[in-house]
């Protein structure tokens, strides 16, 4: 009855007041404060889905081999990463429950440390809080302290779309390593670059041509607008994926079999990929521009779905305000760490015709 407690407030129920304002508006909300897709599910995703919608057996907790080969495929296609053994992938019921659940399923407790970047996905936090353990946010090139059992990296990151470049991931593996940690890498937005280039920890020049302790953790939330259908794998040393497989198949985690169905058709295809990716891109063309010329400004955000801005250094709970009196909603800094007290996060997934509204309520 008291396990709740360990976890911080859920940090969009603070948004309650803001999100009503905006909400008033004349026009109505557009709401930038969540990265949820609104763009239709590609038909062959939809066709794959249905097509095994008649099958009433249990699905495989590891995954169909299709599947498996296609996650291979893909990352070797779209990332550059070769050599990728199947067996060594595992598919999740999307990104965010492989992170909540990760420390606990690696035999994390009370006594170890979960290292986390200092801006960052708050379900990092969550899921060491779940295991009773201790968590540290690291800045900027710093490495984890001794005890630490789980690194999270994050590239492009959520919330600021910061790339870290090959160099600097590689150190990061080297200083994990070093402490004896676990290496886990969120590439959710990987195929999302705008101004750099995003690399895998599964490259040979990042995790030193050995996947020991390393973790990849993917998502089709975004790429292939599959939120609804919590798709998600994840792969990288052997070892620790079958000793995923052996606790998930225990407890019950497995991805129903028609999102298995859809998974491999998405991963198989690149070009609703290259489409999808595009949006995103003349959303980001609309947007930047007007915040820019509204007086903020906007720092990284060189990939991912989001625009990492500052109104002038303000506190970021102002900047919501100021941005829900225009019928905008936006997620403060706050909600990452407590280093994005001057910024929002701003996301790109509404529609063309949203994200135009909003860049005209921001126009001067």
């Amino acid at each position: 009855m008291t396990f709740s407690r360990k976890l911080p407030d859920f940090p969009w129920d603070s948004l309650a007041d803001h999100a009503a304002k905006a909400r008033a508006h004349p026009g109505g909300v557009v709401d930038l404060s969540i990265g949820t897709p609104v763009d239709p599910v590609p038909e062959l995703i939809r066709d794959a889905l249905g097509a095994v919608a008649d099958e009433p057996g249990y699905p495989t907790t590891h995954g169909t081999p299709a599947l498996r080969e296609a996650v291979v495929g893909a990352l070797a296609r779209r990332h550059g990463v070769v050599g990728l053994d199947p067996v060594a992938v595992l598919p999740t019921i999307g990104s965010k429950e492989l992170v909540a659940w990760l420390p606990t399923l690696l035999g994390l407790g009370p006594g170890d440390v979960v290292a986390i970047p200092a801006l960052a996905y708050p379900t990092y936090e969550v899921g060491a809080r779940l295991a009773g353990a201790a968590v540290v946010r690291l800045a900027d090139g710093e490495p984890p302290p001794a005890g630490t059992s789980l690194v999270w990296l994050n590239s492009p990151s959520n919330p600021t779309g910061r790339v870290l470049s090959e160099s600097r991931l590689a150190r990061a593996v080297a200083d994990a390593r070093a402490v004896g940690a676990v290496v886990a890498s969120d590439e959710c937005y990987l195929a999302l670059a705008w101004t750099a280039s995003p690399v895998s920890v599964l490259l040979p020049s990042v995790n030193g041509g050995s996947l020991d302790g390393v973790l990849a953790v993917h998502s089709l939330s975004k790429s292939s607008s599959l939120a609804g259908y919590r798709a998600g794998f994840v792969t990288g040393d052997p070892a620790l994926v079958a000793s995923l497989l052996e606790v998930r198949k225990h407890a019950g985690m497995i991805v129903p079999r028609p999102v298995q169905a859809a998974i491999t058709a998405a991963l198989n295809d690149d070009a609703h990929v290259a489409e999808q990716r595009e949006r995103y891109r003349a959303r980001r063309d609309v947007l930047l521009p007007a915040l820019t010329a509204a007086g903020f400004t906007v720092d990284h955000s060189e990939a991912g779905l989001y625009l990492w801005s500052t109104r002038g250094g303000e506190p970021a709970w102002d900047t919501v305000a100021w941005l829900a009196d225009r019928g905008i909603l936006a997620a403060p800094g706050t909600f990452y760490g407590p280093t994005g007290d001057r910024h929002v996060r701003i996301a790109l997934t509404a529609t063309d015709s949203a994200i135009t509204t909003a860049a005209t309520r921001l126009t001067p």
